[in-house]
């Protein structure tokens, strides 16, 4: 203009209303003096003013507030509203917020409205919302366009996070935000500028621009609405405390003591860093330090000044604990006394950075072990491998002691045993001197003479030996039940019970061994019911005391699945024998000799089930077992696997190959135990009943009184056990013709069950079948129909097609079970 050059009034920034009104000024006072300006071509005094540019067009229905075109209301407050709106010169899109009540706005309305737009026009930071341009339009409608930020409040923000609790990532995320309104909050405060109005909904989070994500960065901000700020150096009698009217200017729960209280002395930056304290435990637990929410405004204010805020860690919900750091951050935010606070929002800023690094904050004293893991956490990489080697050499360390803890003990328990084995073979060598013709003056010496001399020294000799006589009155009582001699040896099995209770204590696995042993006498005289009580304090004792499916475990969950099968509780005496098999099958060392006993008794629960073909498969595998494990013909073990597969053939009708089996099994049981042996009462029953088939009465019948002669030599003429072998005898009576004899087998067999096991045991169904058939062939169909009926109501409670076999039920017998070290 000085040079004399013309003027692009529409140029811009020439464009803006205040500069155009500036330049048409500036032109008339030079025109004015233009004597004395150097110019080239200066205007004339009596020019005219240069007339203002033409309004660019606008269409009709667009609705102006000054140069700028609104586009939709954004929002609005106490003061003012907020408008989106265009610029049209320059064009672009801005915030247009226009003071309430027009021309007619009340004058501390004015006053505040002014002081916002002044606040603004000194703050130029990226995360405050820059103001453009303020002004009034010629109707007195006053105005201020500031930038446009387009994106969420805080307080939306927050609640489009994901739901549940905060994880370490998403509390350093929110740490990460409140560090960035703490920079924007401590810009203002070094201008001179304290907000008073700080909370959620007056930070905007501007959307994501291309390409990047809000899950993985931190967003920027934008602190807005100064509407209520207080310039430090020419607004010091200001508050928006209390209006003439008495109304609260501000938002009461992000209020600080001293600002509820309405001094304006007392208000400085540290209001602005107790509002701060609110936002940031509003971030971290979703709800805010007081609740004001039914509390008049007296209440109020006496809850804020006086009442302590809730415990932040108390309303923190997050996969781990909220750190005792961010805890005492937010907890010198919210102290009643501004002394006590942070003494700006810079310093509070300074300490969420701090947090954030990994290292100490200056709120809280540094104790060397605090800053130690401070350290730590910021050298992750080198503490890392340190923790790695120290725990490495600790663990080495621990190891080694346990293990020389471990070793002395195996040695102590080696030592123990090696003495224990001392005495038992000297106890043993002098047992058996009783053999010798200078002990026994001329006298034949039997077998059982020696063990019942034996038995009596124990007793006599070995009181003073608590373990060594422990160990053999077991040996001893196992080695009777061997001979099928059950009454002698449950008195010895009771006396190893209460003497390994003495020694070792009611709770040690050798207590449970000898529980096992009691409970395998106890089920080889029938007694299933007390054999599966022990089994089961056994098993107990065993999973509590043994880490793995060892033998002593697996001996007692194998008595106790045997037990509940011959007990009639067929269904989880399987259950028990399945896992048992499946322990030993999984393991790197698997016991084919405990595989033998389970395959054996899995076999019994197909034969009670009609399954015959599945328990055919069982015993074949167990007789594979058995030859490998012992290939001695004549071991009890082989001998025991013959004749449980040649039972099987029988039942599945193939005499021709189960009649040879049978009679080599007789010659072995014969040869091994004896012809008094329980075991040969099994075998020959299982004789007749092929002889029964194939019509060969009279060695069927040979063959069936001798079996049960043997059952009356040991005692079990009335057991349970006798039950199939007195059915067998009635077959052979009534294919004889001897009617009456065979009824009355059959109801002493009826009989025993129902006084041992009870009326509704699986046992009965062999006998109550037979004696149905035999009823009808007699004319006694009633009688008949009743038992038929009697015999069902048992299936339906028992599961069972057909009786189990109910054999003398030792460690080692036919369809039973086998103990290979007898």
């Amino acid at each position: 203009m000085l040079d004399g050059e013309a003027i692009d009034w529409d140029k811009e920034g020439v464009a803006e209303s205040e500069v155009r009104e500036g330049m048409q000024r500036l032109a008339r006072v030079i025109g004015k003096r233009g004597e004395t300006t150097e110019t080239k071509a200066a205007p004339s005094p009596e020019a005219p003013p240069l007339p203002p540019p033409p309004p660019p067009p606008r269409p009709s229905d667009d609705r102006f507030i000054g140069d700028f075109r609104l586009v939709r209301k954004l929002g609005e407050g106490g003061m003012g509203v907020v408008y989106e709106a265009e610029q049209q010169h320059p064009r672009r899109p801005v915030a247009l917020k226009v003071i309430r009540g027009g021309a007619h706005v009340s004058p501390d309305t004015l006053k505040l409205f002014q002081r916002e737009a002044q606040t603004l026009a000194r703050l130029r930071h990226p995360g405050i919302a820059a103001l453009y341009e303020t002004g009034a339009t010629e109707e007195g409608l006053h105005f201020f366009a500031m930038e446009l930020v387009r994106g969420s409040t805080l307080t939306a923000w927050l609640g489009q996070r994901p739901a549940g609790p905060l994880t370490p990532h998403e509390v350093k995320l929110r740490l990460s935000i409140f560090k960035k309104i703490c920079d924007a909050v401590a810009y203002a405060h070094q201008k001179g500028v304290i907000h008073r109005d700080l909370k959620p909904a007056n930070v905007l989070i501007p959307k994501p621009t291309a390409g990047s994500s809000m899950q993985d960065e931190v967003p920027d901000v934008k602190v807005l609405d100064f509407g209520l700020a207080r310039i430090t150096d020419s607004d010091v009698q200001a508050t928006t405390y209390v209006t003439e009217m008495g109304k609260i200017r501000g938002t009461l729960p992000y209020m600080s003591p001293e600002q509820v209280r309405g001094n304006p002395d007392e208000i400085d930056l540290r209001t602005d860093v107790y509002a701060l304290g609110v936002m940031l435990y509003e971030m971290m637990t979703g709800a805010l330090p007081y609740d004001l929410s039914k509390a008049q405004i007296p209440e109020a204010v006496r809850i804020i000044c006086e009442q302590a805020p809730k415990s932040i860690s108390a309303s923190f919900t997050g996969t781990r604990h909220l750190d005792a750091d961010v805890i005492t951050i937010a907890g010198k935010c919210l102290e009643k006394e501004t002394s006590r606070r942070y003494q700006s929002a810079a310093a509070l800023g300074d300490d969420i950075q701090r947090y954030l690094s990994d290292q100490t904050i200056l709120a809280r004293p540094p104790s060397a072990v605090y800053q130690l893991r401070k350290l730590a956490a910021r050298h992750k990489g080198v503490f890392a491998f340190a923790a790695t080697v120290f725990v490495l050499v600790t663990a080495l360390a621990v190891t080694m002691t346990i293990q020389a803890v471990r070793i002395a003990k195996e040695r102590d328990r080696a030592n123990q045993e090696a003495e224990t084995a001392r005495q038992v073979s000297e106890f043993l060598e002098g047992l058996f001197k009783v053999s010798d013709p200078s002990e026994a003056r001329g006298n034949e010496i039997t077998a059982r003479e020696i063990l019942d001399a034996g038995a009596e020294r124990i007793d006599r000799e070995l009181k003073d030996q608590p373990k060594t006589r422990a160990r053999l009155l077991g040996t001893m009582g196992e080695t009777f039940v061997s001979l099928g001699l059950a009454k002698r040896a449950d008195e010895l099995l009771q006396g190893s019970l209460r003497a390994n209770a003495d020694s070792f204590g009611p709770d040690s696995v050798e207590y449970a061994g000898a529980l096992v042993a009691l409970g395998q006498s106890q089920s080889a005289r029938g007694a299933y019911r007390d054999a599966t009580a022990l089994a089961r304090q056994a098993l107990s004792i065993t999973e509590r005391r043994i880490v793995v499916d060892d033998t002593r475990r697996l001996k007692a969950k194998y008595l106790l699945g045997s037990s509940l099968l011959f007990a009639g509780d067929v269904d989880e005496g399987t259950r028990h024998l399945s896992e048992g098999l499946e322990a030993i099958e999984a393991s790197r060392t698997p016991d084919d000799r405990m595989r033998i006993w389970f395959l054996n008794d899995l076999a019994i629960a197909e034969i009670g089930n009609g399954r015959l073909d599945e328990a055919g498969r069982y015993l074949e595998r167990a007789l594979e077992f058995r030859e490998h494990v012992y290939p001695n013909e004549l071991d009890p073990e082989r001998i025991m696997g013959l004749g449980n597969l040649a039972d099987v053939l029988f039942r599945q009708g193939d005499t021709a190959r189960a009649r040879p089996m049978l009679e080599q099994y007789v010659r072995n049981i014969k040869a091994v135990y004896g012809a008094n042996h329980i075991n040969m009462a099994n075998a020959l029953e299982s004789l007749a009943e092929v002889d029964l088939k194939e019509g060969r009465l009279s060695e069927a019948r040979s063959h069936s009184e001798r079996s049960l002669a043997v059952l009356e030599h040991n005692g079990l003429r009335r057991s349970p056990v006798v039950v199939n072998f007195l059915v067998t005898r009635a077959q052979i009576e009534e294919a004889e013709g001897n009617l009456a004899p065979a009824e009355a087998l059959l109801r002493e067999g009826i009989e025993i069950v129902i006084a041992s096991r009870g009326y509704n045991s699986a046992a009965l169904l062999n006998p109550i079948d037979v004696l149905a058939q035999l009823l009808r062939r007699t004319d006694r169909s009633v009688e008949a129909d009743s038992m038929d009926a009697r015999a069902a109501e048992i299936r339906k409670k028992t599961g069972q097609a057909s009786s189990l076999p109910v054999g003398v039920n030792t460690p080692s017998s036919r369809i039973k079970k086998g103990d290979e070290k007898r």
